[in-house]
């Protein structure tokens, strides 16, 4: 294995840490670090919510960036932006059913082998 393609970047370090109102979601609050563990304030901090959406499957998980400076305009942002990603998951989900559906496999049809005429 080449371990010059898991090498961790020191120089894009992030300190992470979670906020949740143990009800809609969560929040993952991502700030850069130099690699002596300190802050670096060149680099702003960053926050995804995350949330999960019930379907006949079972349960999804979506993810999302959140604008904002601080935590609470993170959360603030989080019912526009979770609407959003619910909205584009489900979109994708119907876009994927459609193409499955659409690979049934009718008997007595065979699909014709490429590359071989007959």
């Amino acid at each position: 294995m080449d371990s010059s393609k898991n090498k961790m970047d020191s120089e894009n370090l992030y300190q992470e840490q979670a906020f949740t109102d143990q009800s809609v979601g969560s929040i993952r609050q991502l700030t850069p670090v130099k690699a002596d563990g300190s802050v670096d304030t060149n680099r702003k901090i960053l926050f995804y919510g995350s949330a999960q959406i019930m379907t006949g499957m079972g349960p999804i998980p979506i993810n999302f960036e959140l604008e904002g400076t601080t935590i609470g305009e993170a959360a603030n942002d989080f019912s526009a932006k979770s609407e959003i990603a619910v909205k584009e998951t489900m979109e994708e989900l119907e876009k994927m059913r459609r193409d499955q559906a659409s690979q049934i496999v009718v008997p007595g049809k065979q699909n014709p082998t490429p590359g071989i005429i007959t």
